[in-house]
Formats: structure tokens, C-alpha cells, sequence
């Protein structure tokens, strides 16, 4: 173990100061100074003291990562020493540059598709303007299927014409709503006044029940009116406005499909070379795809339209019989045949002051 501390140790010490060549006095010179170092250390370990120190020495050797490299073989001169240090710092660098190519790649990626998005949706809004404007002026052939055509033109007719419906039955909603509120503050005033009238406390008294009574029976008659409003506006606004949607998609559909029919029949027109062949097939792949679209989309809306014509027709037939009862009931002052229309269609009236927030919630 001693013997090996001792060639570490004067491995160590030696200098390098040239590249091996024999001929220099110079290394002559450090190789003798370097074996009177040997035999010095030799009979320093021969004593306790002497291994101290030499394991002294090997602990406050240099540290590793201070270290140089030397370029140039022995006896280099400093311009060829590189710190490790440096190597250290090269690589962190070389692997921040790679991350951040990478993300700049990444960055270009999603920008290259962008913009293929926003060419492909700026071609697709050029055909279809050119065709619709080909159709105003006439210049252009449209795809038309008539017996779809009249019954969409059916369907929006018939929304105007329950959205009139719609209308008057808010109208009149309200209107009766007003008079039961005004029927109701009669009858209040009629019955203080029996109270403070001993001479009219009978007349008083029957108008003031009469009151009551009607404005209880118009409360049951608006539960009824606004559930006829209620089941109106959702097959107005939800039900048929969902296939007025699908019928826009089935139309920007059939602009699309003519757009690209009428592009692939006016390349078929033209010279037939090579660069033109290539167009020719792309425009087919484009043509059959829109005409998929558009072929599904056609069937979608048949489909609703069948759904719709059935669902109206079954709502708008109990919406119209409870209607008629509750009305004709009302106007006839049966309370009790009012009531049972009322239960015949589900209809729970709310109780007076249900809307009002609690004494908790106000607090």
C-alpha cells in the first residue's frame, strides 16, 4: 500500500514540461529531480510521521474538476489546455439548443397547419361565393329536389304562422292576467266595504264573492293558457327551430356540392395535359365528397321532416282540446269541469305566493 501511495505520489509531482524527446536536457533534468523526489518520499514513509504527511498531501490533491486537458501532447503550452469546466458548460448548452429546435420545430409544424386550414377554407369560400353569385344572375345550374324544396317551404310557413299564435296567446295571457289582478283587488275593496257599510254590507258582500270567485277560476284558466303557451313555444323555438338547422347545414351542403361540380365540369372542358389530369383527378376526389355530404344531409333533413310533421300534429291536438275545455269551462262558470281539464292534462297550478322568496331568503 505504501509503495502505491509513493508512485502516486510522484506521479504527481512530476512536470511535464516537453513531448518526449530524449535530446533535450530539460527532461534529463526533471527525470533525476523526479528520483531524488522518489527516494526522499521512500524514506519518509519509512516513519509514521512520514505516511501522515504523504496521506496529507493525497487528500489536499487537486480537484478533479479543476482539472485540464491538455491539446498537443507533453509540454503543450497553455493555449492548448481546455478546463473541464468548459466541457461541462458545452454540452448543458448543446442539449438547451436541441430542446429549443425542437420546440421551434413544433411551432412551425402548428403553423404550417394553420395556414393549410385557413387556404383550404379561403378556396371553399371563393367556389361557393362564385357560385351563388352564378346563380342570382342566373349564369349557373342549382341542384333541386322539389318535393323537399315544398316541404321546407311548407315548414317555414308554418313557423310564421305559430309564431303569430305564439304571439296573441302571450298577448292574451297577460291581458287576463291584468283583469284576474284587477278582479281580485275589486273583490278586496268590495269586502272592506261591507265591513264599513252596515246599510250595503249584503251587497257588498255578494260582489265581493263574486269577485273571488271569478278571480279564482281565472287563476286556474291561466294555468291552463300558459301551459298551451309553454308547449307552443318549445315546438316553435326548439322543435322545429332544430330542423330549420339541419335544413341551413343541408343547404350550405347543396352550394358546396354545385360549387364543385361546376369547377370539375369546367376543368373536363379544358386541354387535357398532364398538370391539368392532376386537377381533373384532385376536383373528382373534392366533387364526391360533397356530394356524400350533401346526399346524407338531404336524407337527414327527410327524416326530421317526417319526425316533425308527426310530433306536431300529436302536440298541437292536445294543446288544442285543453284549450277549448278550459275556455269553454271558464265562460260557462263550471268551476268543476274547469278543473277536471286541468287534471285530465297534468296541470298543477302553483299555490298563491309560491313565487314569493321566503321569510328565510329575504332574510
Amino acid at each position: 500500500m505504501a509503495d502505491s501511495m509513493m508512485s502516486k505520489a510522484a506521479t504527481m509531482e512530476i512536470p511535464i514540461n516537453s513531448n518526449g524527446d530524449s535530446r533535450n536536457l530539460a527532461e534529463d533534468d526533471s527525470l533525476e529531480q523526479a528520483a531524488k523526489i522518489q527516494w526522499s518520499l521512500r524514506e519518509k514513509v519509512g516513519s509514521p510521521t512520514g505516511l501522515r504527511d504523504l496521506q496529507q498531501v493525497m487528500v489536499s490533491g487537486p480537484n478533479l474538476n479543476e482539472t485540464s486537458i491538455v491539446s498537443g501532447g507533453y509540454g503543450g503550452t497553455t493555449e492548448g489546455i481546455i478546463p473541464t469546466s468548459s466541457i461541462k458548460g458545452s454540452n448543458m448548452h448543446h442539449g438547451s439548443s436541441n430542446s429549443s429546435m425542437t420546440a421551434e420545430e413544433a411551432t412551425r409544424g402548428v403553423a404550417v397547419e394553420k395556414f393549410d386550414i385557413m387556404k383550404k377554407w379561403g378556396l371553399n369560400t371563393y367556389k361557393c361565393t362564385k357560385q351563388m353569385i352564378s346563380e342570382r344572375f342566373g349564369r349557373g345550374s342549382r341542384t333541386v329536389d322539389l318535393e323537399l324544396e315544398a316541404q321546407i317551404e311548407v315548414l317555414r310557413e308554418t313557423k310564421r304562422k305559430y309564431e303569430n299564435v305564439l304571439h296573441l296567446a302571450r298577448a292574451l295571457t297577460n291581458h287576463f292576467y291584468s283583469m284576474v289582478q284587477t278582479q281580485h283587488a275589486l273583490g278586496d275593496t268590495f269586502a272592506d266595504l261591507s265591513q264599513k257599510s252596515p246599510e250595503l254590507r249584503d251587497e257588498f258582500g255578494y260582489n265581493a264573492e263574486t269577485q273571488k270567485l271569478l278571480c279564482k277560476n281565472g287563476e286556474t284558466l291561466l294555468g291552463a293558457i300558459n301551459f298551451f303557451v309553454s308547449s307552443i313555444n318549445t315546438l316553435v323555438n326548439k322543435t322545429m327551430e332544430d330542423t330549420l338547422m339541419t335544413i341551413k347545414m343541408y343547404e350550405n351542403a347543396r352550394l358546396e356540392f354545385d360549387a364543385y361540380r361546376a369547377d370539375l365540369e369546367e376543368l373536363n372542358m379544358g386541354p387535357r395535359d398532364a398538370v391539368t389530369m392532376a386537377r381533373i383527378e384532385a376536383a373528382q376526389q373534392q366533387y364526391q365528397i360533397h356530394k356524400d355530404k350533401y346526399e346524407r344531409l338531404r336524407s337527414d333533413v327527410s327524416i326530421k321532416l317526417k319526425f316533425l310533421e308527426e310530433n306536431k300534429v300529436k302536440v298541437m291536438h292536445k294543446q288544442l282540446l285543453l284549450f277549448h275545455n278550459a275556455i269553454s269551462a271558464y265562460f260557462a262558470g263550471n268551476q268543476q269541469q274547469l278543473e277536471q281539464t286541468l287534471k285530465q292534462f297534468n296541470i298543477k297550478l302553483k299555490p298563491p305566493g309560491a313565487d314569493k322568496p321566503s321569510w328565510l331568503e329575504e332574510q
